[in-house]
């Protein structure tokens, strides 16, 4: 709670009761929980009090080829010979079973990622069920996302989710490869593995044929592992610039199709005639409700030079209402950072910051002893130059920098290696359409920010990705077009 506010909030945690956790859980391979050949286990901590949540199996190079062999098998024998239809059905299952289950899944993912309660409620859990109702009904009407060509599927797709959204990220890539009629091979990421586990349940109840989708746990020599698989036909993968490129090179020469969502540096633009108040809010839903944790975050914040002392001090009386504390608790507005390795990179670039010469504010909360913490910061008297306005920080870190023409911004906004989203704000249209046409980024919000859809294609320029994911642009990357 910070020292302005006149009011305290009662309590309000979120019930745990409801949820069914297990103390240890295998691997998900050919339609049934199995233990990780070599017997290796690795924990996962909930990052609000650094409590141990439950054992995951770790997997090695020989689960790896038996997940990779049975989605093979599911697909040659089952999967891809199944009705349009059929398929449809059964994604729309695991959409239904999601949704009844949206409470508990909320929970889980909160616990083991840190975000608050309210974004894994209404956010992410209600956007993954979407994703799998969108695919659903796109199963058996392919022949209309794709007029006058016939499509084929490509076979087993191996597919690596990060720790931001483990979810929805699960639902994104899965629901577009089986609604095309493609076998998975899933990854989660070694800090977030638990919702996946529960996703394996429903998958497991709502009668999936086994071998269609196989879940994998580990860190990177087991996405390695999987990538360079010689029976995989295609990698999507969500994640680090870094960890792009290696795959990239990985890939190279072996036939295998890619779908990459990397880092991002979105620039969020105010105009002098844009209404304050709302771009103020938009803002931090931007870059601090979810701890800076999106890839689409808008880190860099360029204000027009007329409303720039406004837009800073407004920001600054927002900021130190914001509520850090339990992510459990319905009241709070920024919960824990995933991991202590994610703060201490957060910790590097703030200092980076300030022994670049940028002026720092930060909220006057009390931060939790226990667990891992960070409170909302921004930085102004920053330059382009700054390595905190050109590299991702994945933190709850906002830099500002202000200008004065429509071509400037634009200028500023596209000399990033990134090329991911943006946002712009103002009540003219024509500027909305000039800077939409002129920033070189995947999907830029005008007037909002971090609105997303099933239906609407989401992808980068330059070091943000390759290819898109939602939509039929999504689906064109599960399939071969004849």
């Amino acid at each position: 709670m910070t020292k302005k506010q006149i009011w305290d909030y009662s309590p309000a945690p979120e019930s745990t009761d409801h949820i069914q956790l297990k103390d240890q859980y295998d691997l998900f391979i050919n339609g049934e929980f199995i233990p990780a050949v070599d017997g290796k286990y690795f924990d996962t901590i909930n990052p609000s009090n650094e409590k141990k949540i439950a054992e995951v199996a770790e997997a090695g190079k020989a689960d790896i080829e038996k997940a990779v062999a049975s989605a093979k098998k599911a697909y040659e024998k089952t999967w891809s010979k199944m009705h349009p239809k059929e398929r449809g059905k059964y994604i729309y299952r695991i959409a239904r079973l999601l949704q009844e289950r949206a409470r508990e899944f909320s929970v889980i993912e909160t616990m083991d990622g840190g975000k608050p309660i309210r974004e894994s409620r209404d956010v992410d859990v209600p956007l993954a069920a979407a994703h799998f109702f969108y695919h659903a009904g796109w199963a058996d009407k392919l022949e209309y996302a794709f007029p006058g060509r016939a499509t084929e599927p490509l076979g087993v797709v191996g597919q690596i989710i990060p720790w931001n959204f483990p979810l929805l990220m699960a639902a994104w890539k899965l629901a577009p490869a089986l609604a095309t009629g493609n076998t998975v091979v899933l990854k989660p990421a070694e800090t977030t593995p638990l919702t996946a586990m529960k996703l394996a349940e429903i998958i497991q109840e709502a009668d999936l044929p086994p071998g269609v989708v196989n879940i994998v746990n580990g860190a990177g020599e087991t996405g390695k592992f999987l990538v360079n698989h010689g029976d995989i036909n295609k990698i999507a993968f969500t994640g680090s610039t870094d960890v792009g490129k290696y795959i990239m090179k990985s890939v190279a020469g072996s036939g295998k199709k890619y779908t990459l969502e990397l880092g991002g540096k979105a620039a969020n633009i105010i105009f002098e005639d844009a209404p304050i108040d709302q771009a103020v809010e938009g803002i931090i839903n931007a870059i601090f409700f979810n701890q800076g944790h999106v890839c689409c975050a808008g880190s860099r914040l360029y204000v027009q030079e007329g409303v720039a002392d406004e837009v800073i001090a407004k920001l600054q009386k927002r900021m130190e209402s914001l509520i850090v504390g339990d992510p459990l608790d319905k009241n709070t507005d920024i919960g824990a950072i995933n991991s202590k390795m994610q703060l201490d990179k957060i910790k590097m670039y703030v200092k980076l910051g300030k022994d670049e010469g940028g002026k720092i504010h930060q909220t006057a909360c009390s931060l939790p002893k226990k667990g891992y913490w960070f409170a909302p910061t921004i930085f102004t008297d920053v330059s382009q130059s700054n390595r905190i306005v050109q590299e991702e920080i994945f933190g709850p870190v906002l830099a500002i920098q202000t200008f004065r023409t429509v071509d400037e911004v634009i200028t500023k906004a596209n000399n990033s290696p990134y090329g991911l989203s943006g946002g712009v704000w103002t009540d003219k249209g024509s500027k909305i359409f000039k800077v939409t046409q002129d920033i070189r980024a995947g999907v830029i919000w005008a007037n909002t920010f971090n609105k997303f859809d099933p239906s609407s294609p989401f992808g980068g320029y330059k070091e943000s990705g390759v290819g898109s994911e939602g939509g039929i642009e999504g689906l064109s990357g599960y399939v071969n077009l004849v």
